[in-house]
């Protein structure tokens, strides 16, 4: 059944988007963000719902008489250099054949963006876009609360499964990252149960990323409350209901969640944690070995070992994966984006 209705809501899309272009940024970036095919167990799981609306987005562009630019900015072009410096640095990658792979997706998606970046182009649209991220993020923010409450936090909460938000480091990271989203329409709107709704959504949002068990997932939560609190109009107030959520939040947690935690400050006996200095270590090597880095897919068992001893694990770390596959011209580029 959820299959069937799922086709029937992107086709039946389909002739929105063809008169409106960007609103098939919209459904795209639903498709992308929320995945819901991975919620099916039928046809529609691995059916390519994204590429389809891409490519009415593409025919629906060519018939349009809208004007179509792209305002060039500061940001926009270091990010057309970070891409072309990814297809050299792919030229030259330790594991040429994944490497190669991973740029054809890296180059599918940053199409998108630049469509996004054509298409959205004022406020009327990047609201409903913002309201599409917090909806498709949000489900699973407001999902995994309800499901860390009844099951007594004692399991993980997961993404959906094949994708790139599935593992509980990933849903963490992209529910942390629709926080400071949900707060803006909280802000924004002037409709009492928007706010309400939205209070709610932060709430279980929040509960959910503790039932990540995801300890960078905890420390980015630290860091995105305080960030939320200072840039608050109302800091006091803001402050006032965290301090009364938050300790019934951390409290409800088992001992399982506490002992994992622990091991923040006691990182020099944890296996995970040593596995990540290894990496961070590997990447740093490589970069000062090579001037494009490993190339895409280079935290790998035969690599690793060429230079580093240590044990082999993956970054975890956004910065220090750029680094390790792009050197540290790539890591200059992408730090720039901020």
């Amino acid at each position: 059944m959820r299959d069937l209705v799922l086709t029937a809501v992107v086709f039946g899309l389909i002739p929105v988007i063809l008169a409106r272009p960007w609103t098939g940024i919209l459904v795209w970036s639903w498709l992308g963000y929320m995945n819901p095919h991975r919620l099916t167990w039928g046809f529609a799981y691995s059916m390519p719902f994204a590429q389809i609306i891409a490519l009415v987005i593409f025919v629906s562009l060519f018939f349009s008489k809208e004007k179509k630019k792209l305002i060039w900015s500061r940001e926009i072009t270091v990010l057309a250099l970070f891409i072309v410096w990814c297809i050299i640095t792919t030229q030259f990658a330790l594991n040429p054949d994944y490497a190669s792979l991973q740029l054809e997706k890296v180059l599918k998606i940053q199409l998108m963006t630049f469509m996004t970046l054509v298409l959205i182009d004022r406020k009327e649209r990047i609201e409903p876009l913002i309201w599409v991220i917090v909806f498709s993020l949000g489900f699973y923010g407001v999902k995994g609360g309800i499901f860390t409450i009844t099951s007594g936090g004692g399991f993980h909460v997961m993404g959906p499964l094949g994708t790139f938000i599935g593992g509980n480091n990933e849903i963490g990271l992209a529910m942390l990252m629709t926080l400071p989203l949900m707060r803006y329409i909280q802000l924004q709107t002037k409709q009492r149960w928007v706010k309400l709704l939205m209070a709610a959504c932060l709430g279980f949002t929040f509960i959910a990323i503790l039932g990540t068990q995801s300890r960078g997932a905890l420390v980015g939560a630290i860091v995105t409350g305080a960030f939320l609190i200072w840039n608050s109009p109302r800091k006091f107030t803001f402050l006032l209901l965290i301090a009364l959520a938050v300790p019934p939040a951390f409290k409800f947690m088992p001992d399982t969640w506490w002992d994992r935690m622990d091991t923040i400050q006691t990182y020099e006996e944890d296996a995970s944690a040593q596995g990540r200095i290894s990496a961070w270590t590997f990447a740093t090597k490589v970069a000062r070995a090579r001037v494009t880095g490993g190339g895409f897919e280079c935290f790998q068992g035969r690599i690793f070992r060429q230079y580093h001893n240590g044990p082999v694990h993956d970054a975890h770390s956004i910065w220090f994966e750029i680094l390790g596959e792009h050197g540290f011209i790539g890591l200059g580029l992408f730090f720039s984006l901020g």
